[in-house]
């Protein structure tokens, strides 16, 4: 993308992201809808579409949480909306508790539109994610190989940026090369916002409202650069501190933190 279309299209988000947004464009809606979950039930997350990924082993960025299992004060639909709550207090050897819920084997895709709308948390130490992980083992190893889709990521000491990217082993965050963009949204923290990626053979595009501001391109060059003709599933959660969440520590005074999901869906591939 050249820098005189990126200069407009996030001029043009700047503009629109500012203000509370309408939900996902009449185009997505007009697509045929093939998994959802529209959090219009009480109680856990529906175990049906959603399971959990459960530890307190840092997961690989020195986070600070424990991700517990089918518990309340964490993971809850109330509302109309899915609550990951985190927060302040002692679990296994963590000082904070929190949820990463996953689709696998209950929502797995290859390609199609991803929609999430949701609101995050804010403070210093904060880091929700929206994110695709594959389903299976991959023939060309594990992580970064495998292939990583970020739809969203939003880290607290940065107020008003959510970021999208792709990890493979060509780019990624270890090498210090991963394949991303960030766009301003303003009102992050107090407005719900359609993020999404479009996933076709070709690319991944990813949006806010509706508005694209990256894509990422299959060059066609191998599975190093484009591991991503595969199932992958959704992951949804709130991480606390970590190499990034904390890069400027956590304010232990906000908790507990919210991050708040109105409604995914996931569309066929055009």
């Amino acid at each position: 993308m050249s820098w005189v279309l990126r200069a407009v299209l996030l001029s043009g988000i700047l503009g629109s992201l500012a203000s509370p947004c309408a939900a996902e464009p009449d185009a997505s809606d007009a697509r045929r809808l093939i998994w959802s979950d529209e959090f219009d039930y009480e109680g856990l997350p529906d175990p049906l579409k959603w399971g959990y990924a459960v530890g307190g082993h840092g997961w690989g960025n020195n986070e600070s949480q424990f991700y517990t299992e089918a518990r309340k004060e964490n993971a809850r639909v109330e509302g109309g909306r899915l609550i990951i709550e985190a927060h302040r207090e002692t679990w296994g050897a963590q000082d904070y508790t929190s949820t990463r819920l996953i689709s696998r084997h209950k929502g797995d895709w290859t390609y199609g539109r991803i929609v999430i709308r949701a609101k995050m948390p804010h403070g210093r130490g904060t880091w929700p994610a929206l994110w695709l992980r594959p389903t299976n083992p991959s023939p060309f190893g594990g992580w970064p190989n495998d292939g990583e889709i970020d739809i969203m990521e939003y880290v607290g000491y940065n107020p008003g940026v959510v970021h999208g990217t792709v990890h493979c082993r060509a780019s990624n965050w270890m090498t210090k090369n991963a394949a991303g963009a960030s766009v301003p949204v303003l009102n992050a923290e107090s407005a719900f916002h359609d993020y999404a990626v479009e996933w076709t053979p070709d690319k991944i595009v990813f949006s806010v409202d509706g508005m694209d501001y990256h894509a990422y391109l299959n060059k066609k060059d191998g599975w190093e650069s484009w591991p991503f003709d595969a199932p992958f599933y959704l992951i949804m959660n709130l991480a606390i501190g970590g190499w990034w969440g904390a890069k400027q520590g956590i304010d232990e005074t906000l908790f507990p933190q919210r991050l708040e999901v109105d409604y995914v869906r996931v569309y066929a591939p055009l």
